[in-house]
This record gives structure tokens, C-alpha cells and sequence, in this order.
């Protein structure tokens, strides 16, 4: 006789994910799913909005103290420009040409979950900026750092774009806590943090008129449509955002509008949702120098500099070992 209950073979890390978050109370999925080769366009294009405003306070921290910035990486020669989910790299080439321009010897090693965003931003390198050194490596932060921790270079990391803000605290200090111990005393660690500031703003930032935001949340549901063979209605799906002043927490959500069952045949999961049933997508954790410093003490690490904006309130914040 035949045995119905055999559990579907879960293999890769994004069945995985997604099964346990959706079996999950409440559910949730993993905001590193937004990201294939629609969701990394929709972000070049949520960073390109007038309401995001923090890809424009790191690029004119950037622009404005880029001579400043190549003293302080370069002052101990060769090193490796490693940057933690590079996306389209925008932002970091203001660096890479400062660097360039004066013959700074260094290997720029950018790291991403998004094979396509990694072609597109080695391909764009070569042709603008011809006498850049790539190494661009495909996979998880920790794998990645892992992989070139024996290079003998000196290291100095990047972590751009407030991307610290995707991890509750706890999660933050560890996240930190690995990469110090990954760190020589002679390493740097560059990391964007974005400060609390006006409700409304930080609202306006994650929730376009536009839906281009709702799109980017959506897209992991499309994503399992297409590589899962799931049924989302994603009309059926709310994105919802709220910000919560005291703590500094931005939260992304889809809120289903109606009772539904929805069927993913390569896990071979049908999941229920009720009316108003959530799924908790993403958090933008906001920052006071408080915070900061703590999270700092907590990993194990000293800041030593520190970069702001003119407005917004976005700080980017250099560090090293303890």
C-alpha cells in the first residue's frame, strides 16, 4: 500500500526558506528572495525615487569625502575593496575611479546572492573603469568572506545602503561578531547606517505612490510562481509598511485580502491564508549613535570615523577590531 504522507524532498536553500516560513505562525519570508533579475531592476529603480532618499545621502557622503576615504583605506598599501551585496555597484564607483585615478593597488571584490547583478556590475567595471581589478564572487556574505579570509591582502569591507538595517539588533551584534573575527587589527570595516528621523519620511521611503515597493515585496512571491510552481494571485496581496518610532523599526508586510488557499507543487504544500493573514517580508532597522556604538561594543569593535549627510540624518561609519 502505498504511503501519501512521505514529506516532499526540500532541497535547496530557498525550499527550504520558504517552506518553514510559510508553515510558520505567523509567517514570514526572507527579504534576500526579493532579489532575481526583476526584483534587482525594481531596486535600481526604488533607489532611484525622489521618496528613497538613502542612496542619495550615501552617494553625496561618498562624493564628498572620497580623498578623505582613500587616505584612510590606502595608508597601509594593497588591499582588498570587499563589498557585502553589491548590487549595481553605483554608489561604491565613486571609490573605484578616486582609487583608479590614482593608481591605488587594490583588487575590488564584490560580493552579491544575485548572480545577475554581479555580471551586470563586473561587465559595467570593464568598460568604465578599465584598470579596476574584479573579483566578483557569487554566494552568502559568510561563505564569501570565508573564501578569501587567507588572501594576504589587507581587507577592507563594505557594507553600503543601511543593508545593517535588515537584521533585528541581536542579529546585527552576531552579523558583526563574525566578520570582526574574520578581521586582522589592521582590516576596516565600512558599514551605512541610516538614523532615525521624521516618521513620515522614512514612511514615504518604503511606501512609493508608485508601487515600485510593493512590486520589489511582491516579487518573492512571483519568485516562487516561477521557481516553486506556486499559484500567488499576487492582486490578492497587500504591501504594507509601518515604521515604529520608539524602537526604529520599518517592517514590510503582504497582507492577504481574502481567505485563500494557495498550492506550491515542488514543495507539495498547499498553505491556508485567513483574511488579513500577513507575512512578514522585510525590517529597515533605524539607528541613533547610541545604538551604534553599542552594537559596536557588542562585536568587539571601535569606530573610528564616521561620515554624515547633509540631510536625512545618514551616517556612514568606519571600524576596526577592538
Amino acid at each position: 500500500m502505498q504511503n501519501t504522507n512521505i514529506a516532499p524532498v526540500v532541497t535547496t536553500e530557498f525550499e527550504k526558506e520558504v517552506h518553514a516560513g510559510l508553515t510558520d505562525y505567523p509567517k514570514h519570508l526572507s527579504s534576500k528572495y526579493f532579489y532575481d533579475k526583476k526584483g534587482d531592476k525594481l531596486f535600481q529603480d526604488i533607489m532611484a525615487m525622489p521618496t528613497y532618499y538613502l542612496t542619495d545621502c550615501e552617494y553625496e557622503i561618498l562624493k564628498n569625502n572620497k580623498e578623505k576615504i582613500t587616505e584612510l583605506f590606502a595608508n597601509s598599501g594593497t588591499f582588498d575593496l570587499i563589498e557585502l551585496g553589491a548590487g549595481d555597484g553605483k554608489k561604491t564607483k565613486i571609490l573605484l575611479k578616486e582609487f583608479s585615478d590614482k593608481n591605488i593597488d587594490f583588487t575590488y571584490v564584490p560580493i552579491d546572492i544575485s548572480e545577475n547583478a554581479l555580471n551586470q556590475l563586473h561587465n559595467s567595471c570593464k568598460k568604465e573603469l578599465p584598470k579596476v581589478n574584479v573579483l566578483p564572487i557569487q554566494g552568502t556574505y559568510f561563505e564569501a568572506l570565508k573564501e578569501i579570509k587567507h588572501r594576504k591582502n589587507r581587507k577592507v569591507i563594505l557594507f553600503l545602503g543601511s543593508n545593517i538595517g535588515n537584521l533585528e539588533h541581536d542579529q546585527a551584534v552576531g552579523f558583526m561578531k563574525k566578520i570582526q573575527q574574520l578581521m586582522q587589527p589592521n582590516d576596516l570595516l565600512l558599514i551605512g547606517f541610516d538614523q532615525k528621523k521624521n516618521p513620515k519620511t522614512i514612511l514615504d521611503a518604503y511606501n512609493d505612490q508608485e508601487g515600485v515597493t510593493a512590486a520589489f515585496n511582491k516579487n518573492i512571491l512571483a519568485r516562487i510562481n516561477t521557481e516553486l510552481d506556486g499559484n500567488f494571485d499576487l492582486s490578492q496581496f497587500l504591501h504594507w509598511e509601518v515604521y515604529n518610532p520608539e524602537t526604529g523599526s520599518a517592517k514590510s508586510y503582504l497582507v492577504s485580502k481574502i481567505e485563500q488557499n494557495i498550492r506550491i507543487e515542488a514543495l507539495d504544500l498547499t498553505i491556508k491564508f485567513k483574511q488579513w493573514e500577513t507575512i512578514h517580508t522585510e525590517i529597515s532597522q533605524k539607528y541613533d549613535d547610541q545604538i551604534i556604538n553599542w552594537l559596536a561594543k557588542e562585536s568587539g569593535l571601535k569606530m573610528t570615523t564616521d561620515y554624515q549627510s547633509t540631510e536625512y540624518g545618514y551616517k556612514n561609519c568606519v571600524f576596526k577590531k577592538a
